[in-house]
């Protein structure tokens, strides 16, 4: 039949939203407004659903709907067929359009076909209408299209990560599901009037433009895990209420990145020993401007700058292509084993100075405070700023709440592990039992059948590593807590709890990540 027959084609094709991103995605918006809105000829006579309406139909209770190119269709009973298991809830309640596009085998006709069994309405012409009715004074009608799977903790200023169990399929993260952390709307950049100021040097002004970036200076790759410092600030919230958005483990990801070294860059605008002599700071100022015309900014030590182990790129590519919009388009500073903070996206200025940036980012922000330390008593400047992040894991599955069948016998649980600085992950201990006993995860730094990549020099292991444990069911347990932590190579752990970290602002959050689950009967 024709289950059997989608799940015969299907089956074994799904096996990771990364493996087929290249195909680009198919927003809703786009798919129908390069079809054209639909006329009265072309529509059905089923009966006519607003967006509100379907965005009911979220659940397997009440009923998974989704649409696609105007139609609206009732999948509840396909659901449990899916080849790609519980993933297509992801969609429910909203287009199936960028889901569909992360998976090749979609754009076939038999699978609309297929979809079309499912049709039970269509998507009201006011709502295909409203991608028209942005207001052009809204200082975020510009920035880019996002996918909906990211789960979205600010939406002006954007900021999104995407669900754990994705972000660990793929060893490089595609830019997609990279986590999107931005401080004020994504500037427009023609990259071809672009120009890049170099301050702060005996010779003056350097400026470069985008052309000169790429054919001046040697073209750099360097694979590095990027994350933000409230990366699992949700954990922080549990104990006690903190100051920021609310992320949970997914503030992170890891990508190739391309560019020309600053340290080159810096050299050919007259760095050299007598500078070497008063410098101290590097300052990178972004495009991004609030209402003020004050652009994002902030500072890194010169050191980390000018070493030639500092591996600081201008990077101009992510994973082999332009860096997106959303991640610095066209440059980006990219400081391998630092917070994402310093990672200046839409790069317009580099000053090198004897003090660091004065920026609200540098001072006021991005800094580690005691667990005693309260609002009424902050004193900022007490507080060096985050630069190196420390050693963190968490487990992306099982899901907090997840229910595993005793039946299975075993579990496995999976995650990832990354320390600042360039320290090598070098072990994650994964408990089942809440802590009394203890078992080793295996490590790799590749795709999952893929050769891992090399060996990083000491000092240089910039990207993060994933973990994978398969491990017998503990018997008669009706509850587990599974726990990780990682070791890096200066034998740097994380702490066993939030309590002892705790900080206003919700900052450096890397205690052990625990998730419980319920062990059920057949």
């Amino acid at each position: 039949n024709w289950s059997a027959n989608w799940k015969r084609i299907v089956a074994g094709v799904l096996t990771g939203t990364g493996a087929v991103l290249t195909y680009g995605l198919l927003y809703q918006e786009v798919e129908q407004a390069d079809a054209g809105l639909p006329t009265t000829e072309k529509r059905s006579s089923l009966p006519v659903f607003s967006h509100d309406e379907i965005s009911k139909h979220r659940s397997l209770e009440d009923g998974v709907w989704v649409t696609y190119k105007g139609g609206v269709y009732d999948i509840t009973e396909f659901v449990p067929m899916h080849p790609g298991g519980n993933k297509i809830l992801l969609a429910a309640g909203g287009a199936l359009e960028p889901f569909w596009a992360l998976y090749a085998v979609h754009d076939q006709e038999y699978v609309l076909e297929i979809l079309s069994q499912y049709k039970v309405g269509e998507l009201s012409v006011e709502d295909l209408k409203k991608q028209h009715n942005a207001k052009a004074s809204d200082p975020y009608s510009s920035d880019p299209e996002r996918h909906p799977v990211l789960r979205v903790n600010s939406k002006k200023p954007f900021n999104a990560e995407p669900p754990p169990e994705i972000l660990t399929e793929n060893y490089i993260t595609p830019h997609v599901l990279f986590f999107k952390r931005n401080h004020l709307p994504v500037p427009q950049v023609d990259p071809v009037s672009y120009r890049l100021q170099v301050e702060g040097l005996p010779k003056g002004a350097l400026t470069l433009s985008l052309k000169d970036l790429k054919t001046r200076f040697p073209k750099h790759t360097v694979t590095a895990t990027l994350q933000c410092a409230g990366n699992r600030r949700s954990d922080m919230n549990k104990v006690k209420q903190v100051k920021g958005l609310n992320w949970g483990i997914s503030a992170i990801g890891n990508a190739k990145w391309s560019g020309a070294r600053l340290r080159d860059v810096l050299l050919a605008a007259g760095f050299g020993p007598e500078v070497a002599k008063w410098a101290r700071h590097v300052h990178f100022e972004g495009l991004d401007k609030d209402v003020s015309g004050s652009a994002y900014g902030t500072s890194i030590p010169i050191n980390k700058a000018m070493n030639e182990d500092g591996d600081v790129l201008l990077a101009y590519e992510m994973n082999g292509e332009d860096i997106p919009a959303d991640h610095g388009f066209p440059v980006r500073v990219v400081v391998p084993g630092v917070v994402g903070a310093r990672n200046v996206k839409w790069l317009g200025r580099i000053v090198v100075s004897t003090e660091e940036s004065s920026s609200h980012w540098q001072q006021l922000d991005y800094k580690g405070f005691s667990p005693g330390t309260d609002w009424s008593k902050v004193d900022h400047a007490s507080s060096p700023a985050i630069q190196e992040l420390p050693v963190q894991s968490a487990i992306t599955i099982p899901a907090d709440g997840a229910e595993i069948d005793r039946s299975d016998e075993t579990l496995t649980v999976k995650g990832y592990a990354w320390s600042g600085g360039g320290r090598e992950v070098v072990r994650v201990d994964v408990s089942l039992d809440g802590g009394k006993t203890w078992q080793v995860a295996q490590l790799r730094s590749g795709d999952k059948g893929q050769p891992d990549e090399p060996s990083p020099p000491p000092g240089r292991a910039w990207a993060w590593k994933l973990w994978e444990l398969t491990a017998p069911l503990p018997p008669d347990a009706d509850e587990l807590e599974i726990i990780c932590k990682a070791v890096d190579n200066s034998y740097n752990v994380q702490p066993d709890s939030i309590p002892p970290i705790w900080n206003l602002r919700g900052l450096l959050s890397n205690a052990w990540h625990r998730v419980k689950v319920k062990v059920t009967e057949d």
